[in-house]
């Protein structure tokens, strides 16, 4: 099942239910009203959503024409975004990059840091720039959104808890986050607001790529028209999906809507490019001992995607130009 969140002047959007091939889709004010309340009641809900889905997918008829630039994040806000590093690879060049040390338990003990979630920009939205200065970074991963999660849940447990998953386009600004962390307390000013891509899909939708919590299958990512990376998702993710959420309601409940990400998707292969700027800066270095590849600027343009087997869009493009932001 796909579903997306329309744009309708509120702050939470209007629910649709969104076709296989993602050209039409259909309200469903009868059954919910936003993707929020319908991931709060899941088991009563899910079944007639899956219900509209499958009329949809039947019968061309039904529904109306899909415009991405219509829609907003599938959740536009969200009580609780918690962004996991489980791609090794990602994490020991990063941490090159800015001369820090590995965590003595990387191989064990997940990163994880808490986002802002009050604001998750739709997948055709702008990302605005203050100060170029600041190295603004794309990072392309996959996210899940569970529905209520118990306190101390084990990763078997959680698994069940697992209801859809998204693209995240989780931005960063390089330059602003080691005096950050040099603090000692976390992200704020370097993490800026994500997005999430057209349509949040239920785990069944990607069939056999759906294996051990894990998506197998490439993350693509494209800067101004040309392939930038296409690393694969299954490979090199340390923690899956069941251990991150796992690992966040170790000491608290999770509420239903909690956004889980990947962290940015990385393979130890280096011939299946990256999935953000600061990855290829540091491989430039070791290559050739400077960085070459600049930080985003104002009118690039960052596209994620992911396909299926046979070539077919599964979560729709997030597709974002820099603009420049006065205030």
């Amino acid at each position: 099942m796909k579903l997306a969140t329309l744009r309708d002047g509120g702050r939470d959007g209007t629910l649709v239910v969104v076709d296989r091939s993602l050209n039409r889709a259909m309200p469903v004010p009868q059954i919910v009203d936003t993707l929020q309340r319908a991931i709060e009641s899941w088991d009563r809900v899910a079944p007639q959503l899956e219900a509209v889905y499958e009329n949809l997918n039947e019968d061309e008829r039904e529904g109306f024409q899909l415009d991405s630039r219509e829609l907003a994040s599938p959740l536009p806000r969200t009580y609780q975004w918690l962004d996991g590093s489980a791609y090794l690879s990602h994490v020991e060049r990063v941490r090159k990059a800015r001369g820090a040390e590995l965590p003595e338990r990387l191989l064990t003990d997940p990163l994880m840091y808490q986002g802002g979630g009050d604001t998750l920009l739709g997948p055709r939205d702008p990302i605005c720039l203050l100060n170029e200065d600041w190295g603004l970074d794309f990072e392309s991963e996959v996210g899940v959104i569970t529905d209520d999660v118990p306190m101390g849940v084990t990763p078997t447990e959680a698994a069940g808890h697992i209801k859809l998953m998204v693209l995240i386009n989780d931005l960063s600004l390089r330059n602003l986050i080691p005096s950050e962390l040099a603090k000692g307390f976390g992200f704020l000013q370097g993490k800026p607001s994500s997005s999430l891509s057209p349509v949040a899909v239920t785990p069944n939708e990607l069939n056999t790529e759906w294996i051990d919590n894990k998506v197998h299958l490439p993350l693509r990512t494209w800067l101004n028209g040309e392939c930038f990376g296409e690393p694969d998702a299954g490979e090199g993710m340390q923690f899956d999906f069941a251990e991150l959420i796992s690992h966040a309601a170790k000491t608290r409940r999770l509420s239903a809507g909690t956004l889980v990400g990947s962290g940015t998707v990385s393979n130890e292969d280096t011939g299946r490019g990256c999935s953000c700027l600061v990855e290829k800066r540091v491989l430039e270095i070791i290559e050739s001992g400077e960085a070459k590849t600049p930080f985003l600027s104002v009118g690039d343009r960052v596209h994620i995607e992911m396909l299926d087997r046979e070539g077919h869009s599964i979560f729709g493009a997030i597709e974002q130009e820099v603009i420049a932001c006065l205030d």
